[in-house]
């Protein structure tokens, strides 16, 4: 996927995640103390992996899953648990070193695997995958490089692509005009929201789409935190 905006974005992300505000996020996605608007956003991602991993089986032995963006690695560790086999990757080497730190115990426990990459999410390199999960590893990218990225997915996957997107809607279109996220020096590149219906018309106008399937989707808002959740399942 060699595209100047999509790769223009990638190296904005790397540098954000894995220079600007590596400790933010290891302090949001561990149980410290944040402030009120951190807590939102908290309290949101936990909402929304809990609603990507509901929609997972629950006895994953024998599959193989694609964690695109894994961060810290939450998500991972709940799939290996049931028993799969999961590639994690992140743009951030800091984020991959934090997330085989907090998992460490978990591989002692006769469950599933999981091999933390930093990298590209969508190197094809790392092959076929049953499943493929992008928590909000997308929010940041525009409506024709997501469409991009998802059409390169389902060459590699077999049963379903679960992935979130910044829905359109005034509260972050006005966000989206004024770039931020977090406030001060741990401000994001700015956010890029998506109208669903554009996106789904992207997405069916693609070529070899015809087995692939919009099943559920759900938004997840609290506070500064605003995602949607959409499922595309192969026939």
């Amino acid at each position: 996927m060699e595209h100047a905006s999509y790769l223009e974005r990638r190296e904005k992300i790397e540098q954000y995640f894995d220079r600007t505000a590596a400790k933010a996020w290891e302090v949001l996605t561990s149980n410290a103390p944040v402030g009120r608007i951190r807590r939102t956003v908290r309290e949101g991602r936990d909402q929304m992996r809990q609603t990507l991993l509901s929609w997972l089986p629950q006895d994953m032995k024998g599959m193989r899953l694609l964690d695109a963006g894994c961060g810290t690695g939450a998500l991972a560790c709940e799939a290996m648990k049931r028993g799969a086999n999961v590639v994690a990757i992140d743009l951030s080497p800091t984020l991959v070193k934090l997330a085989r730190e907090r998992t460490a115990f978990e591989h002692q426990n006769g469950h599933g695997r999981v091999e933390f990459l930093s990298g590209d999410m969508l190197d094809p390199g790392m092959g076929q995958f049953d499943y493929v999960v992008a928590m909000d590893s997308l929010i940041h990218y525009d409506t024709q490089d997501i469409v991009k990225a998802i059409h390169g997915l389902t060459q590699r996957t077999h049963k379903a692509i679960i992935f979130t997107f910044v829905p359109r809607t005034p509260l972050l279109a006005a966000l989206h005009s004024v770039g931020r996220w977090f406030p001060t020096s741990d401000r994001s590149p700015a956010l890029k929201p998506v109208d669903q219906a554009l996106l789904e018309k992207g997405l069916k106008s693609l070529p070899d789409i015809d087995n692939w399937h919009a099943q559920r989707t759900q938004r997840v808002s609290r506070g500064f935190y605003k995602s949607q959740a959409w499922e595309w399942c192969k026939s």
